[in-house]
């Protein structure tokens, strides 16, 4: 189980909360979060309650503030804590509900394009690990957790769009 300890001041000061699970509102514990501490294992951090807003992907290490996160700003409200599997397999798909050309992916994957010659992945079906999504080729932009189980559509992973330019393992280095 992973550990990581949330701040509300910059430098690891001030208030601080504990968690090593899955918390879907970090305000009911603090004010605000400007430093984080990740002392084991992985999590992502998402700018709004339940799961929502911008998420950034965080392995065990110390976060002075919001840029060492590349965070827009010290909104953090809820996380989740990332197992590492033994496996990965994902099944992506051209269009939603599974349909289209059908393509297995095991390992990380740079550029989307270069690989499978599209840009936008509709749907897709996890059944070991967890990954992320980049919008931009070479895990640049945006970036989405994905746990294992299906997704019918782009917008259930909390995508604005189908384009996924990149794609990497969750793994614990």
């Amino acid at each position: 189980m992973g550990k990581v300890i949330f701040y509300e001041d910059k430098n690891f000061s001030g208030r601080q909360f504990e968690c090593s699970h899955d918390c879907s509102d970090l305000m009911c514990q603090l004010s605000r979060c400007s430093s984080i501490r990740v002392e084991s294992g992985c999590f992502m951090i998402y700018e709004k309650p339940n799961y929502t807003g911008n998420q950034y992907y965080l392995r065990k290490g110390e976060y002075p503030d919001f840029q060492h996160w590349m965070g827009l700003n010290d909104s953090v409200s809820s996380c989740r804590f990332i197992p590492m599997p033994g496996s990965f397999n994902m099944r992506l798909y051209e269009r939603i509900e599974f349909g289209g050309q059908m393509m297995d992916l095991v390992d990380d994957c740079p550029s989307v394009m270069d690989r499978f010659h599209i840009n936008d992945i509709f749907s897709c079906n996890v059944t070991n690990g967890n990954w992320l999504f980049y919008e931009h080729p070479h895990y640049r932009g945006r970036m989405y957790l994905i746990r294992p189980g299906e997704y019918k559509r782009f917008s259930e992973w909390g995508g604005r769009s189908a384009r996924v330019g990149s794609i990497r393992r969750i793994v614990d280095y």
